[in-house]
């Protein structure tokens, strides 16, 4: 089995006006990502996705040219069972296999970014070939799966203080949702607006349902102390990317000022990042994102880690079907997971790009079981949003 063909289009696909909403990035009028396939010569079909932008927002023509004309051609021909073979070459460049016979990293100087990004759409589309060639599910490969269903989490809550509970709540009655995340930070210009909104938020869901905060990593250092100490009493599930990703003391410097556990790690790539987290001490739960951090390959690694560190997993999951469905597999194998975000804002990306059903039911998500990442990609669907570069 070698791999044939490497072809990956910029999917934008409009997000209907009255599902939109507005966040620290503004108004949201469509889902973009980048999307991967590659075909084997045997006509194995796999599935990735590359991501390099907040949440939903932002431009991938650059990394889909990448995709296309730099990372695309040095696959042709090669093993895709030879994935972190394969990792490995791409993230050393020139000196992939100088650093194979080292037995350690000599990466390129473009090692994050747009370069891990394009990684982590190859290794996700990689394992979906994988696990179809052998008739199994990725979580098989991964040493197997916990349990056939995981707790979900509703991932929204932009809403004002007047308004968020009602929000929250129609989360809840939608999935039977134990557990939600909010937004906060930026979007509310001071911390005691957001602070407002999640005491309203937790008035609202009452004392049993664990209720997170998200500040996309737009609070200073200072504005985050202020804030965690204005909600102590809230009873927080987690404060998440209370400060940009490139301040990890910083974010130490928060984690230490209150008693609410940091979550971190979507904007983060490789597991060396996670590596500084842990040391540093800047987070208690650790969410790469299986499109960026550098594919399936090494959220597992990061989530090793976790675990070495008695740490907790939970990836940033706000995505298109390839990302979303490798944090599902990776998850079901990850002995630190514990629960999977789910997205309550309009996601196009999952829902439409493909043809499977993905819901939550009791506050539960089923784990796929079909061969490789579980899902069928909605043909109509891509050609009508692909935008290639």
């Amino acid at each position: 089995m070698r791999i044939k063909t490497v072809e990956a289009w910029w999917i934008k696909i409009p997000i209907e006006a009255s599902r939109q909403h507005r966040s620290d990035f503004g108004r949201l009028t469509t889902f973009d990502s980048a999307i991967l396939r590659i075909e084997t010569d045997d006509g194995i079909v796999g599935w990735g996705e590359g991501k390099n932008a907040a949440g939903s927002a932002g431009t991938y023509g650059t990394l889909v040219h990448m995709l296309n004309h730099e990372v695309g051609p040095k696959l042709i021909g090669r093993d895709p069972a030879d994935i972190s073979t394969i990792w490995e070459m791409l993230y050393n460049g020139v000196r992939h296999e100088t650093a194979a016979r080292s037995g350690h990293a000599m990466p390129e100087i473009a090692r994050r970014g747009l370069s891990v990004a394009a990684i982590s759409a190859v290794d996700i589309a990689l394992w979906d070939i994988l696990g179809k060639s052998l008739g199994v599910p990725v979580w098989k490969l991964l040493g197997g799966r916990k349990a056939d269903r995981l707790p979900a989490y509703a991932s929204g809550g932009w809403e004002s203080a007047e308004r968020i509970g009602d929000q929250l709540r129609s989360y809840i009655a939608a999935g039977g949702f134990k557990s939600v995340k909010m937004r906060v930070g930026a979007m509310d210009r001071a911390p005691h607006v957001s602070a407002s909104r999640v005491r309203a938020a937790r008035k609202a869901v009452g004392p049993n349902v664990d209720l997170m905060v998200d500040a996309h990593g737009t609070y200073t250092v200072a504005d985050a102390k202020r804030f965690i100490q204005m909600v102590a009493d809230c009873d927080l599930a987690w404060f998440e990317e209370p400060v940009i990703a490139d301040d990890k003391p910083g974010m130490a410097e928060v984690r230490a000022a209150g008693n609410v556990p940091i979550a971190a790690g979507e904007s983060e790539a490789t597991r060396f990042a996670f590596r500084d987290l842990a040391m540093l001490r800047a987070a208690d739960i650790f969410q790469p994102d299986p499109a960026f951090c550098g594919g399936i390959t090494e959220a597992m690694r990061i989530s090793s880690l976790a675990s070495a560190f008695n740490l907790r997993f939970a990836p940033h999951l706000w995505a298109g079907a390839p990302c979303f469905f490798s944090g599902l597999h990776v998850c079901a194998a990850s002995p630190a997971s514990f629960i999977i975000e789910y997205s309550l804002g309009a996601n196009p990306m999952i829902h439409d790009l493909v043809e499977d059903a993905v819901s939550v039911k009791d506050g539960m998500i089923e784990i796929p079981d079909r061969p490789g990442l579980g899902f069928t990609i909605n043909q109509r669907v891509l050609e009508t949003h692909a935008q290639r570069q």
